[in-house]
């Protein structure tokens, strides 16, 4: 039986409280409203606090008293009204959802659109997303991914300043909105990720340590102080943090988590901590009768953290592949300085797609040492990829996206390469119509010295990268003003045709069998020069990719099956505001057939199935 930390209502105004504090001997709910009163809590032998207090409901507030010394908000909080450092607020867990029907989507039908919610629309809120949900279907959208929404403090944050993980952000409208939000993705078939931190948590208003030994020092993050996964104690850590897994996926109703930075999760256990939280989630599922799914991202390529456990993998069930971005962005933009210096070969390229990771196991220049191991057994739909993400966008010095970096033409090379790969495709929301709003870090701290330290930190950040201009002050309210989207670009000139661009890609990954099978195994890459080649079959439908990267056109000889070959799509077209469009509606191949590609230009080919569209 389960029993989660936090205050949970129990009806007839009762309230269940529940803290694990083992080093400490007394501790009691403070009531501070609507009427101030305490509840002393009995302590079991497992270090948890916990007790029943009569009279109280949904809406009070309080505080743990600890020893009698000091008073902290609840680790377990479900929400904090008055922000980090306020007072805890009990939270009314019933809500009428409406998606008892929905059983989730597999894995090869995601194709994710990730949001900060702050940043999103003007409002800043979880319902003012829903508006924004129906085009987002219309143009293909199957699932939507959320940054972290834990509470942070102030009201601007990416959200990786976590400090309370089970309380959703005031600013954004608090856990009733969110279940809103979820419930209006899932009434239109679509799924709900969302982002979740277990690396670190934020510096400010994080009482965790008074608690319990929610930390250690054995180890150290480039954010603070590391998790205790494999320390002393370290099983009501473990409990804590799996609980709130648990708590996204049932109070909730989301159906996936993307892990933040697993590579900073640092556990030396014989039953690691990503391995154990993806063994209960999958007997979640299991419970549930849901599909839900782990997502994990990490620096370090290691394929065991989606390696099923028979092979000796963690078991989780996708994984972010920044090497895919990576070679795709040096491509475009001749960027070698940082990590980029590791990429920028055609070769890389053709392994990201034959393979996934393009360091398995060489030896990395940026690294200094052998990085990475194989994901060649991976299954493709087990991988994420992406022209561009937050952190792809916001680490960078102004936080400049692609559509400020590279030419219009470079774009749609890039969201062909994504939207028509093997792999799960996702989208940063904007991309699809070439938004200029730049996505710059930005943070609403109250601590001085604090803010100081994370000017200083960003700036250290890129020195790596040679850039010699200083980055925006994150603290600044204009950096966050900043990233907010004009959705209006939709209507005018090349975003409105970029977006079309978007849409008619998308519709030919559902449409074409050939595009829809996520499988490596029926597909061939090759490169000549500077254009990668790439065929796709299924049964009978065959299709072939071309992208030229080469800043001039290129003739290239195509040796494919005999017969007729349509043209699906063509980035220079005209339709496209492309400058010419050299490939013709159709193309009878006998033999060798050579073929003039456009500089800088993304093509499909079909094979004609004897008159069949």
């Amino acid at each position: 039986m389960r029993r989660p930390p936090g205050a949970m209502p129990l009806g007839d105004k009762q309230v269940q409280f529940r803290v694990w504090a083992p080093g400490l001997e007394a501790v009691s709910a403070r009531i501070v409203s609507p009427e101030e009163r305490t509840v002393p809590l009995e302590r079991d032998a497992q270090g948890y606090h916990q007790g029943r207090a009569e009279g109280v409901e949904a809406g009070a507030l309080y505080y743990y008293s600890l020893d009698g010394k000091i008073e902290r908000p609840d680790p377990a909080s479900r929400y904090q009204p008055e922000g980090v450092h306020g007072p805890s607020q009990v939270v009314d867990t019933s809500h009428e959802w409406t998606d008892h029907c929905w059983f989730g989507l597999p894995l090869s039908e995601y194709l994710i659109y990730e949001i900060h919610t702050g940043a999103f629309t003007p409002e800043g809120t979880f319902e003012a997303v829903i508006p924004h949900l129906d085009e987002l279907k219309e143009m293909g959208i199957t699932a939507l991914e959320l940054m972290p929404v834990g509470q942070f403090p102030g009201e601007r944050n990416w959200g990786y300043d976590v400090a309370y993980p089970f309380a959703v952000q005031n600013s954004y409208g608090g856990p009733a909105a969110i279940k809103r939000l979820v419930d209006a993705c899932h009434a239109r078939g679509m799924a709900a990720i969302l982002d979740v931190v277990y690396n670190h948590l934020g510096p400010e208003g994080n009482y965790l340590k008074d608690f319990a030994p929610y930390f250690t020092d054995r180890y150290r993050t480039p954010w603070g102080q590391a998790i205790n996964f494999d320390g002393p104690h370290s099983d009501e850590v473990r409990r804590f943090f799996i609980e709130n897994a648990v708590h996204w996926f049932t109070e909730y109703h989301f159906d996936a988590l993307r892990l933040d930075a697993v590579h900073a999760i640092l556990d030396h256990s014989p039953y690691p901590f990503l391995h154990q939280l993806a063994d209960e989630i999958r007997e979640l599922g299991k419970r549930l009768n849901r599909r839900i799914h782990l997502i994990p991202e990490s620096a370090a390529n290691d394929a065991r953290l989606i390696r099923c456990p028979e092979l000796g993998g963690y078991g989780c069930d996708a994984q972010w592949n920044d090497d895919f971005h990576h070679c795709i962005h040096t491509l475009l933009t001749g960027e070698r300085t940082g990590y980029y210096r590791d990429y920028g070969r055609m070769s890389d390229l053709v392994k990201a797609y034959e393979e996934g990771f393009v360091y398995s196991g060489e030896y990395s220049p940026h690294h200094q040492r052998q990085h990475g191991t194989s994901s060649r057994n991976i299954p493709a739909e087990r991988l994420v990829v992406f022209a561009q993400n937050h952190d792809q966008v916001g680490n960078r010095r102004n936080g400049e996206r692609l559509s400020t970096v590279v030419p219009f033409e470079s774009l749609k090379v890039a969201a062909g390469l994504v939207l028509l790969s093997p792999f799960i495709p996702l989208i940063f929301m904007g991309e699809e119509y070439a938004e200029t709003a730049p996505f710059p870090y930005f943070i609403s701290h109250s601590d001085p010295d604090l803010v100081a330290a994370v000017r200083k930190g960003r700036q250290q950040e890129f020195a790596a990268f040679v850039w010699q201009e200083e980055p925006p002050d994150p603290q600044d309210e204009q950096t966050f003003l900043s990233a907010k989207l004009d959705h209006h670009l939709t209507e005018q000139g090349h975003h409105q045709v970029m977006r079309r661009y978007y849409r008619e890609l998308i519709d030919l990954r559902k449409r074409i069998p050939a595009l829809s099978t996520l499988s490596k195994e029926k597909m061939r890459v090759s490169q000549f020069r500077k254009t990668l080649f790439i065929r796709r079959w299924q049964d009978e439908s065959e299709a072939v990719i071309l992208a030229n990267f080469a800043d001039a056109e290129q003739q290239v000889e195509l040796s494919l099956p005999e017969g007729l070959w349509r043209k699906l799509i063509y980035s220079t077209d005209k339709q496209w505001e492309g400058p010419r469009g050299t490939i013709p509606a159709t193309i009878e191949i006998q033999g060798p057939a050579k073929l003039v590609l456009d500089a800088m230009s993304f093509s499909v080919l079909l094979r004609d199935q004897e008159g069949k569209p």
